[in-house]
């Protein structure tokens, strides 16, 4: 179960590094806008800003979720990096849960941000459970 939560932990990562790139270095593009429901250009630019910053947010995210699985698959740090992966993976699904109850319109995104680490947490609980 603990391989589950890692490769799972790794998914999580990833599509976080993707959110941090629409939302930070793509953010200009119509395709991105429309993503994020963003009507206009006008409004992108005011929002640009706003999404620059939590892009890196996700993207720090991400960060925790590889370091911490760098650190698991070390011996002498395995149990500090598998908690360092689940304090991240743990953040990114209460973001996810903040941003369903923010707005039950953003469901899919919050399922899209929240369900990989979500199965990570609980496959790496009960894999250290079990183990």
């Amino acid at each position: 179960m603990l391989v589950i939560g890692e490769i799972f932990a790794g998914l999580a990562a990833l599509v976080h590094v993707y959110i941090w790139m629409l939302e930070s270095v793509l953010w200009n593009r119509e395709s991105t806008r429309r993503t994020f429901g963003v009507r206009s250009a006008e409004d992108g630019d005011t929002l640009r800003g706003m999404a620059y910053n939590q892009g890196f947010y996700n993207l720090f995210l991400a960060l925790g979720a590889f370091a911490g699985l760098g650190l698991s698959w070390t011996a002498d740090f395995r149990s500090a990096g598998i908690a360092v992966m689940l304090f991240a993976c743990l953040c990114m699904v209460l973001a996810a849960v903040v941003l369903l109850t923010s707005n039950r319109l953003l469901t899919r995104a919050a399922l899209v941000q929240g369900g990989f680490p979500t199965i990570a947490v609980v496959a790496t609980v009960v894999g250290l459970l079990v183990s």
